[in-house]
């Protein structure tokens, strides 16, 4: 089935007719005899089957996803998923109370993952995380509360707290950009040289200063997949925190690498192991055989998500706090794709053991 946009046309009498503005069917049915106006609603309704044709049909027009090898997203998931998906689906998940398994399986994996990155949280602790729309979502959150932490402190020290920056390489993904231009914070980019095209720690540091709400390294580049040298930006900061008096942060936009390093390169020191990275951010969608619209914000401890931004609902008869950009959401993705990313994730290091 195809469907095709026919242009020009004629008109008449005041009521001119352009088929460029309806959808046409190449296959004629019973129930689509004539073209379905593309941008308002038609006078006549029709059944089901024939709505599902004539959308399906279009879709086709679109690329395979199957065949999608350039934007960082696995398109493709065990049949299995695809029933936990479907049965998940119709679960509005800012309802807790409703759905507390639902609730409880993310909590899991906010627990796991804040393991998997070395997070300080004991054994009978609750780590302090959220499932988000996505990595970009999670780096909203994950800036809002830099700002709120740093203008807490200067309102406290009677400081000026009208201008805040954030420090990050001219390759971070341009969901910074979006942050900072939809939060009123000032992006200050270290510019990337012939050769080298990751964050020099050295030019970032010296960037920084009293209204540096945190420095953002990315382990695992839009650019080149590199991993930026977090532990060396932690080492620099650290000095220039003392001689400044200053407690700049660290956060580490892991979206691309925080499911590989781990497995790959457990010696490799750029997650909560370094004393100032407050908070990571990482996708489950990238290479973990899940499908996109999957991502998770971490943090260190409770300080370090200001209590404020939590929002503590009691709607359906106890506590709900929530701390999102997207208040409504279907379970199919939190948590049911969470969970089953994780499932194959651990697999994955089971045979990287194994094979060792």
């Amino acid at each position: 089935m195809v469907v095709t946009r026919a242009s020009g046309g004629g008109g008449g009498d005041g009521d001119e007719y352009r088929s460029s503005d309806y959808v046409h069917s190449t296959f004629g049915s019973r129930y689509m005899q004539g073209p379905i106006p593309k941008w308002r609603m038609p006078v006549q309704t029709i059944p089901k089957e024939a709505a599902y044709q004539i959308i399906n049909d279009e879709l086709m027009l679109d690329g395979t996803p199957r065949l999608n090898l350039a934007s960082f997203v696995t398109t493709w998931m065990e049949p299995e998923c695809d029933k936990l998906i479907m049965a998940s689906i119709n679960k509005n998940y800012v309802d807790m109370d409703e759905y507390p398994v639902t609730t409880e399986i993310q909590n899991r994996c906010v627990n796991m993952i804040a393991h998997l990155f070395n997070a300080p949280v004991g054994d009978d602790e609750v780590a302090v995380g959220v499932g988000t729309v996505g990595s970009s979502e999670a780096i909203m959150l994950a800036g809002l509360a830099f700002k709120r932490k740093w203008q807490q402190k200067r309102k406290a020290d009677g400081k000026p707290f009208d201008k805040p920056n954030i420090v990050t390489g001219a390759n971070v993904q341009v969901c910074w950009e979006k942050f900072a231009r939809y939060f009123e914070v000032e992006l200050k980019e270290v510019k990337l040289k012939e050769g080298y095209y990751v964050m020099d720690p050295e030019k970032a540091v010296e960037m920084v200063d009293e209204n540096t709400i945190c420095v953002a390294a990315i382990l695992g580049s839009t650019l080149t997949g590199e991993f930026e040298d977090v532990k060396k930006v932690n080492e620099l900061l650290t000095k220039k925190n003392k001689e400044t008096g200053w407690d700049t942060p660290i956060h580490v936009d892991a979206a691309s690498g925080g499911f590989i390093a781990p497995f790959l390169y457990p010696d490799l020191e750029w997650d909560f192991r370094l004393p100032l990275v407050k908070s990571i951010n990482v996708s489950g969608h990238k290479y973990g055989l899940v499908y996109a619209g999957v991502g998770w914000v971490v943090w260190r401890s409770k300080d370090d998500l200001p209590d404020e931004l939590i929002f503590h609902i009691n709607y359906l008869g106890s506590d709900q706090p929530t701390f999102t950009l997207n208040f409504s959401k279907g379970s199919f993705k939190f948590p049911v794709k969470l969970f089953v990313c994780l499932l194959q994730y651990l697999v994955l290091r089971c045979l990287l053991i194994f094979f060792s």
